[in-house]
């Protein structure tokens, strides 16, 4: 078996026609025979190249509707003979099966047809079957056939022929095989997930695109990132996006998405150490960074408005690692970019995923986001004091952040500000106290304060050790079979309660 191959025949046979004129002419240039169908055949033609009709080779024309068209044996053996094999040569050679030395060929836009909300019958016609069968057969004999299987391969196999023509090295092929696979792949793993639905019945997720990471949570660890981050942010400023950064820029994206009016955040190891919502970015930004402005330090900074000049020159009197915003103002951004290694990110409006995975042991688990926003009609007031209408917008802003918060979490609050906040503790009445502390350091009175739990209270521990805070008002699941003494403790002492139903718990 000879290392080196020469194309001299090519089926070529796409749906994306897009950058394939310069592929076709070098090919043509190098002496290469082209083999098509349909629309690709009149595309080659209309460069003014000569190209074989498939069904001048295998006498049958395209039928059902244009679903068979390549599936025949003298298409098949010409990509799947073994040169190195006497008999399967000595068998073309009977049959007048010509050799295919090379395969271009797309799929059917499967994804984008679901995508588009199209009907069932639109969508099952883009299950593609000529195409990814043609895929795997030339993948398979990567021995001898080279395989372009999307378009994504186009420019690398036009690089490989302007810089050697149209000759091919095993690992070459071996290369373009291995990246037909994860086309075939990521494919039936769109169609499965189609027909799947909400059973779940097997996990297959897919993501293309890597992206090597300087290294993961530490510098022993390799680390990637497989998706579409470009369709996400548009990266204008700074260094390499690290692994860490991705966390924290993840947890930033989902705690943002709470609020439609203008807030900036402020997060530190994945949780928020100051946030709050105002009239004017700069306001926000004030109020956010006073909640904690020491944790702030090194910290990913987010904001759902505008960043303009006025923002930036306070912003940038601080060191932090990121920043993420729908837009920033020209001068804001001169800003801002002085320092050299800041990321500056610019946030598209793209769809999450509804599903989250996370692999663990030997298997993965899996859920659904969870995109529940509460609302003033769905609290339910079980202490004979109702909250009031500031301290019931109080407790919704608290319970986003809560949220958003590692568990154990406690989240007190005020006038829509984030006063601080207690995470990741092994008890509760830690967490609070935690908090307290945190707010008392920064100068923030607690009278009239709400508190946010993600978890419900078992012992009225924690709404005493708040209400002798100041704190006037509680939100919280509740579900404890001794949710009564929670209850009872704020009825004593003047503390209005709502609870929501919903759990919040983040790990």
């Amino acid at each position: 078996m000879s290392e080196t191959k020469k194309i001299k025949t090519a089926l070529v046979s796409v749906y994306h026609k897009e950058g394939l004129d310069e592929i076709i002419t070098k090919l043509h240039e190098e002496g290469v025979e082209f083999l098509s169908t349909g629309g690709t055949r009149q595309f080659i033609e209309s460069l003014g190249y000569p190209c074989k009709a498939v069904e001048d080779l295998t006498t049958y024309p395209s039928i059902l509707g244009g679903r068979v068209k390549t599936l025949h044996p003298k298409v098949f053996g010409g990509i799947l003979c073994r040169r190195g094999l006497e008999q399967d040569m000595q068998q073309i050679e009977k049959y007048e099966i010509p050799e295919i030395d090379l395969v271009i060929v797309d799929l059917y836009p499967f994804e984008a047809t679901v995508a588009s909300g199209a009907d069932e019958p639109t969508i099952i016609e883009k299950i593609d079957i000529g195409g990814i069968s043609l895929i795997r057969a030339a993948a398979k004999n990567y021995s001898d056939v080279v395989i372009i299987a999307s378009q994504g391969q186009y420019q690398p196999f036009r690089d490989m022929l302007m810089e050697h023509g149209a000759t091919t090295s095993l690992e070459e092929r071996r290369w373009f095989a291995k990246e037909a696979f994860a086309v075939s792949s990521h494919y039936d793993s769109a169609i499965f997930n189609y027909f799947d639905g909400e059973e779940g019945s097997a996990f297959r997720q897919s993501a293309n695109n890597q992206k090597a990471l300087r290294y993961g949570e530490n510098p022993h660890q390799k680390g990637y990132f497989y998706g579409n981050l470009d369709g996400m942010f548009d990266q204008i400023h700074g260094k390499e996006i690290s692994y860490n950064n991705l966390l924290d820029i993840n947890a930033a994206v989902d705690l943002i998405d709470e609020f439609k009016e203008t807030t900036f955040a402020i997060l530190k190891h994945n949780n928020a150490c100051g946030l709050a919502s105002r009239p004017t970015v700069l306001e926000a930004w004030k109020d956010a960074l006073a909640g904690d402005p020491v944790s702030a330090f090194g910290g990913v900074l987010i904001t759902n408005a505008v960043v303009d000049k006025a923002a930036a020159e306070e912003i940038n009197k601080i060191f932090f690692e990121v920043i993420i915003a729908p837009d920033y103002d020209v001068d804001a951004l001169e800003i801002l970019g002085q320092k050299k290694n800041r990321i500056i990110l610019v946030r598209k409006e793209t769809a999450l995923p509804k599903k989250q995975f996370r692999s663990l042991l030997n298997g993965v688990l899996v859920q659904d986001r969870d995109l529940k926003v509460e609302t003033p009609e769905e609290l339910k007031t079980v202490t004979v004091k109702a909250p009031t209408a500031q301290e019931i917008e109080d407790m919704l802003f608290a319970n986003k952040i809560v949220k958003n918060s590692k568990s154990n979490a406690i989240v007190l609050a005020k006038g829509k500000q984030l006063f601080a906040s207690g995470v990741g503790q092994t008890s509760r009445v830690d967490a609070l106290k935690q908090a307290i502390e945190k707010a008392k350091s920064f100068g923030f009175d607690l009278n009239g304060a709400v508190m946010a739990s993600d978890a419900f209270f078992p012992f009225p521990d924690c709404v005493e050790i708040a209400g002798n805070e100041g704190v006037t008002a509680v939100i919280q699941p509740g579900g404890s079979i001794k949710d009564e003494l929670s209850f009872n403790y704020c009825n004593e002492h003047g503390i209005a309660m709502v609870i929501t139903g919903f759990r919040h718990f983040k790990h």
